[in-house]
């Protein structure tokens, strides 16, 4: 079968606005079949999303994941279950590989969003988000060519901070079933196809509003 994935957003337990139940209603209404909530420097919002999907019984697959900012800059770590992941960037690809986790890194030649740059030659990824939705073509264009030249799969995702960007951008994935670890396995393998797409002007202006918002009301 084949699934749309977004696999990098916020919600409020790090810099997004919306809750994570917010975020799966989104989603379902965008027609994205898995999500990961991906808080920086924590797995509560994709643990909150998952457990009111299974609450409400709602045909949607949550991986437990996690922005996690590494000394390098930031890598998604992306499970069944929340893991202590270190700090070092070699270390926390070889914990994520031990609990049966992926490790990409996130927007990784976009500086302004901690992108890990040339680390990504340097560790043993399980693929590279090659589109961010939030970041610029330049750097986009960049993670692509590594990715080719690393032959690792390519994923797309929106980083959302609103939940207004979900669905325009996201990595089809063609998977077995709709498991975590079947998911999580197509992607090792390169079952993938990402799919570019940027929010309207007016959404990206209600990014940029929110952004500013959070600065002075937090």
């Amino acid at each position: 079968m084949r699934v749309k994935a977004d696999l990098h957003m916020h919600s409020f337990i790090s810099d997004g606005k919306a809750s994570p139940e917010e975020l799966v209603h989104r989603a379902l209404e965008a027609g994205l079949q898995v999500i990961s909530v991906t808080d920086h420097d924590s797995f509560q919002g994709s643990v909150r999303a998952r457990r009111y999907v299974e609450e409400k019984g709602l045909d949607l697959l949550v991986i437990i994941g996690n922005e996690v900012r590494t000394v390098r800059g930031d890598v998604l770590v992306l499970c069944d279950h929340p893991i202590d992941p270190p700090v070092q960037v070699g270390e926390l690809v070889d914990k994520a590989h031990e609990e049966g986790c992926i490790a990409v890194p996130a927007h990784p030649f976009d500086l302004m969003r901690q992108g890990i740059g040339k680390e990504v030659y340097n560790h043993r990824f399980d693929a590279i988000e090659v589109y961010n939705a939030s970041a610029d073509p330049i750097t986009n264009r960049r993670a692509r060519q590594a990715a080719a030249e690393l032959g690792l799969p390519p994923l797309a995702n929106t980083d959302a901070h609103i939940p207004e960007y979900l669905g325009t951008a996201y990595t089809l994935v063609e998977t077995r079933n709709l498991s975590v670890e079947d998911f999580l396995e197509a992607v090792r393998r390169g079952k993938v196809q990402p799919v570019y797409g940027k929010p309207d002007l007016q959404t990206r202006l209600r990014r940029y509003w929110w952004s500013i918002e959070r600065r002075i009301f937090r």
